[in-house]
């Protein structure tokens, strides 16, 4: 009996040591992802700051940047385990987002009171993300299971954003960036709560999965400021 006792209380304390070390390992991994989110965020507003001169040049070779834009993301996803290597091509991919979102920034500029509709749409963004992330944190609702319903719903998104290029109907370009702002902000539960579960591969992932969700959400909610809020001069 004393022996079983001695195996009981060693394995205990094993178990003990295992999960300490695992909460370990999750809350560097949740510090360093915030970590690249946050550089993250300077980086894509740096890309915007040297766009927004040059947002005519941006817009004439939108296809190939765009390209560009995504070949980056992708090649992202096979070197994101080597380090140095990895960091260049994720700062080179939120730079290119941040140059891409310039002609957008640029026009918002060009409307009446446009300075203000862009600090409006950055702090509203900054609110809704602030407090997506706190309710992801403090809720007992597990949103980690949702992953194929969003990606549906994103995809019927895209296809019609894609329709509407063609279509050039304003009202619904207003829906979709209404959904847009729905979507993206249950995403940044989604996202936070499986950054925290360490559900996420490496800290990068978890970086840019919050980036994206941030930049589409600040993009759809300029896109209405502007329509609702300014006028062009």
């Amino acid at each position: 009996m004393a022996l079983y006792d001695r195996d009981y209380a060693q394995q205990g304390a094993m178990g003990y040591e295992s999960v300490s070390r695992s909460e370990t390992r999750i809350v560097s991994f949740v510090k360093e992802t915030y970590k690249l989110f946050a550089a993250s965020m300077m980086a894509g507003a740096v890309g915007a700051y040297v766009g927004v001169p040059m947002a005519g040049v941006i817009q004439a070779y939108a296809i190939p940047l765009i390209i560009l834009e995504i070949g980056l993301l992708i090649g992202l996803h096979f070197v994101k385990h080597k380090p140095g290597i990895n960091l260049a091509v994720m700062f080179g991919f939120v730079f290119m987002t941040g140059l891409m979102l310039a002609p957008l920034l640029a026009r918002t500029l060009g409307m009446s009171g446009g300075g203000t509709i862009i600090g409006n749409a950055f702090a509203m963004t900054s609110v809704v993300f602030g407090v997506m992330s706190f309710y992801a944190i403090k809720t007992t609702k597990d949103f980690t299971s949702y992953g194929k319903p969003l990606m549906i719903a994103l995809f019927v998104i895209i296809g019609f954003s894609i329709l509407n290029i063609f279509l050039g109907n304003p009202l619904i370009a207003v829906a979709i960036s209404g959904v847009v702002v729905v979507l993206f902000s249950i995403l940044v539960i989604f996202d936070t709560q499986n950054i925290m579960n360490g559900n996420y591969e490496t800290p990068i992932d978890g970086a840019i999965a919050l980036y994206l969700d941030f930049l589409n959400i600040f993009t759809a909610l300029l896109q209405l400021f502007g329509i609702f809020g300014g006028s062009e001069d």
